[in-house]
């Protein structure tokens, strides 16, 4: 082979060899292998299915990755530019986890991947393998020959918990995919005895542009082991990732291209390195390994990441996958599906339902995920690297959509995760210039996405309800400097009038509802806590929805710096009303927190009950919603809008009125309207779990309304039975006695054997362990709770 001479007789890469040959089996990190041994483990990944989500906007993706996992192995199905001609690409927004299921053909292999996002970032360290002609450009779909892609068909496709597997047709090669927490590993299998090319895209990405790589860098580090980096300016517009990646077999020859031109390249211009030169560096580089491959010949790769450095990585390899035993690596990781899946145990009707819970499931455990080497070391948003003391450090929190859901079913079925949640929050918030606790945050980056301070709700949820490993007044003193923090997205203005302006700040009926709600919660976390002046403060700055409810329209509405309303205004619109993401038929009813006090503003619980009856019924035009990215028709029931979050709890609000067994049927057919089988069948994005988060607590029969509080609403189960083994040892059982599709209504409600006197139940209940019993019917019951008064 026709390495570099230097090179090969250099001690230090050749000890680096050695170590990382000699390595022994070293042990794994937090959770990662922690396997019960019980017998009564079931095979619940049996009824995951990955590929529901990948069509449309579900915004999935369908490869391989253990519970949290830092790395995502997923076929990247095109390669859509963010920007064309200096403008927004609207097709990219389909692409933001890099695979669409009506695409027929695939660019390669990446390693990092979003989970139903609305908006995308990473798609880091594209692997590809080829035969014949070496290509080195991605190609296009319309026409596949001029590039490395390939096609492929679903019918030779298979996407199950930390396995994916796929025929690449073009080339003959079946390639396989699993992972462990900090490793992706491939196994490809060449039909044929030819050269065999496996291409390492460093240019490519998710929500890609021409300058969005800033540097990248490669060392060939001996005939079997790459390590390297790569540094990105995008939706993290600082992000570095390290990687070390393995072949088990010695490469033949190997040689980059590079498509950036510096106009000054120092004394390296001395040397030839398009091949077989072991150093590369640039903004755009493609590099390729060649093999000879038998016939029915297995090639295996490893490729560990870190955010600390190429040692990182190559130390997260060895202690992770020290071996080439791809089965296992798969074995394994549907152990640990199996291990997190077999929280609840449900008995569905049939194998449709059982699909949709275990994916929801499943969608619920991808993140926000694992950000640190199996030394504790990671990458902190001030840049410098940082120890986990006792604690296990995570990264991409979309909180806009999980605050709602994701974090309070975490604290029932994920404890100890959610506890070292905020504490990576915190540790954001000691290393952040601003003082500020993540709004969105990934790889070492806070980006600003959407509004309000959820990770106060996040925080307030987990001290009410008593899950902290973490130090609780820091938290509130974090919670407290976050949320008075002027100069962030119309603080100021919001503190001084009560309010946001929207001639000042836009989306400003959304923040000042947001602020509301995230106010109340740090007031309950400070209940909690004794803290009564920060009690005081914030509960009076929770009240703030009421000033922009406009009592003559029935909506909430914006209002100017002068006190007045907005003259132009309609409550269908999505556009240009003061609102993010939603109208104002929807958000008006965001006040989670004073629903009671909402409902008697907007009238009375006659009045408003009728108002969710019209929300439910009325027609939402396409013009209404038609340029804004993250609704869609699919996710609109009439003109409630499930598949965006600020409509989430609203089911659940006749619960305060007079008419309760109004929720039970709106809340089945969201059930069976947004969530179905097959690759289109999420309404929307899973939005890093909430929707599935939503799907789980309201399969169950309850929903936090409220995080930061301690009660959950009662709605309409939809399964048989469900148990959820919870951390601390006791069992809780819901059951829902003649549950069908068509016996959807609530006759009564048994806690313990006692008969419910409202629609409520409180974490308690839960956590104690019990028997929670709904006796289902296909008649409303129009007095009950009333009746047992």
């Amino acid at each position: 082979m026709k390495f570099n001479n230097n090179f090969i007789t250099s001690t230090g890469a050749f000890l680096m060899f050695l170590l990382f040959f000699s390595c022994g089996k070293e042990e794994k990190t937090t959770q990662a292998n922690n396997l019960s041994s019980k017998d009564d483990i079931k095979d619940l990944a049996q009824f995951v299915d990955p590929m529901i989500g990948t069509a449309k906007m579900g915004h999935t993706y369908p490869g391989a990755t253990v519970p949290f996992g830092s790395v995502q192995l997923s076929p990247d199905t095109d390669t859509i530019p963010y920007a064309v001609d200096g403008k927004y690409n609207p097709d990219v927004y389909k692409y933001c986890a890099g695979y669409q299921y009506d695409d027929s053909t695939i660019v390669g292999f990446s390693h990092t991947h979003f989970s139903g996002t609305g908006h995308s970032d990473l798609g880091d360290f594209l692997i590809m393998p080829t035969t014949g002609e070496l290509k080195l450009n991605p190609g296009t779909e319309t026409n596949p020959d001029s590039g490395y892609r390939s096609r492929f068909s679903h019918e030779k496709e298979t996407a199950e918990a930390g396995y994916y597997k796929v025929l690449l047709e073009d080339y003959n090669i079946e390639a396989e995919m699993t992972a462990s927490t900090r490793v992706g590993m491939h196994r490809y299998t060449f039909a044929d005895k030819e050269e065999a090319h496996v291409i390492l895209d460093l240019m490519s990405g998710i929500y890609n542009y021409d300058d969005k790589n800033v540097w990248t860098f490669v060392r060939v580090e001996n005939d079997t082991l790459i390590t390297g980096f790569r540094q990105t300016n995008g939706w993290a517009r600082t992000r570095k990732v390290f990687f070390a990646m393995s072949f088990d077999k010695p490469i033949k020859n190997y040689g980059r291209a590079r498509y950036d031109k510096q106009p000054y390249n120092g004394f390296w211009r001395k040397f030839d390195q398009d091949e077989n030169f072991p150093e590369i560096a640039g903004e755009k580089i493609r590099m390729y390994f060649d093999f000879d491959m038998e016939a029915e010949e297995k090639l295996q790769i490893k490729l560990a990441i870190s955010p600390v450095s190429s040692e990182g990585a190559l130390n997260n390899m060895k202690a992770e996958i020290p071996h080439w035993d791809f089965d296992k690596v798969k074995n394994d990781a549907r152990e640990q599906w199996n291990k997190e899946l077999n929280k609840v145990v449900v008995d569905a009707e049939n194998d449709a339902e059982m699909t949709n819970f275990y994916t929801a499931m499943y969608h619920s455990f991808l993140g926000p995920t694992e950000y640190m080497d199996v030394d504790g070391k990671y990458r902190g948003i001030d840049m410098n690297i940082h120890q986990a003391e006792n604690f296990v450090n995570y990264t991409s929190f979309s909180l806009w959509d999980t605050y709602r859901a994701l974090h309070p079913l975490f604290n029932i079925l994920q404890p100890e995760r959610n506890s070292n949640m905020v504490e990576a929050m915190l540790a954001h918030y000691d290393q952040s210039v601003h003082k500020m606790l993540p709004v969105w945050s990934h790889y070492a980056n806070e980006n600003w996405c959407m509004i309000g301070y959820h990770s106060a709700s996040v925080i307030s949820d987990a001290i009410v309800k008593g899950n902290t490993g973490f130090d609780e007044e820091r938290a509130l003193e974090a919670m407290v400097q976050t949320a008075k923090t002027g100069y962030y997205d119309g603080l100021e203005y919001y503190m001084e009038k009560g309010y946001v302006p929207e001639d000042k700040n836009g989306a400003s009926v959304s923040k000042t509802l947001e602020y509301a709600y995230d106010d109340w919660a740090i007031a309950q976390a400070a209940k909690k806590l004794g803290n009564q002046e920060v009690f005081e403060e914030f509960s009076k700055r929770s009240e703030n929805y009421k000033n922009v409810y406009d009592s003559a329209s029935g909506f909430m509405r914006p209002k100017l710096d002068n006190g007045e309303f907005k003259k132009e205004f309609d409550a269908l619109d999505t556009h240009g009303q003061g609102f993010i993401e939603g109208n104002a038929w929807n958000y008006s009813l965001y006040v989670p927190h004073q629903p009671a006090e909402m409902i008697e503003m907007m009238g009375g619980k006659q009045q408003f009950s009728q108002h969710l009856d019209s929300l439910f019924s009325m027609e939402l035009p396409d013009k209404y919603f038609e340029n804004t990215e993250d609704i869609s028709r699919e996710g609109i029931i009439g003109n409630y809008v499930h598949g965006n979050e600020p409509s989430h709890h609203v089911a659940y609000l006749y619960n305060w009125t007079d008419t309760p067994w109004k929720s039970q049927d709106k809340i089945r057919m969201i059930l069976k309207d947004q969530y179905q089988t097959g690759a289109d069948g999420l309404g929307g994005n899973d939005d890093f779990g909430q929707m599935s988060a939503w799907y789980i607590f309201s399969s169950f029969g309850f929903y936090p309304v409220a995080p930061g509080s301690t009660e959950y609403a009662l709605g309409s189960p939809a399964i048989n039975r469900a148990t959820i083994n919870l951390d601390n040892g006791n069992t809780f059982t819901v059951i829902a006695n003649n549950q069908s599709a068509e016996n959807v209504f609530v006759s009564k409600v048994e806690l313990n054997g006692e008969v419910l006197k409202e629609p409520f139940i409180d974490h308690t209940d839960i956590m104690d362990g019990g028997e929670l019993k709904f006796y289902m019917s296909s008649e409303p019951n129009k007095e009950i709770y009333r009746e047992n008064k």
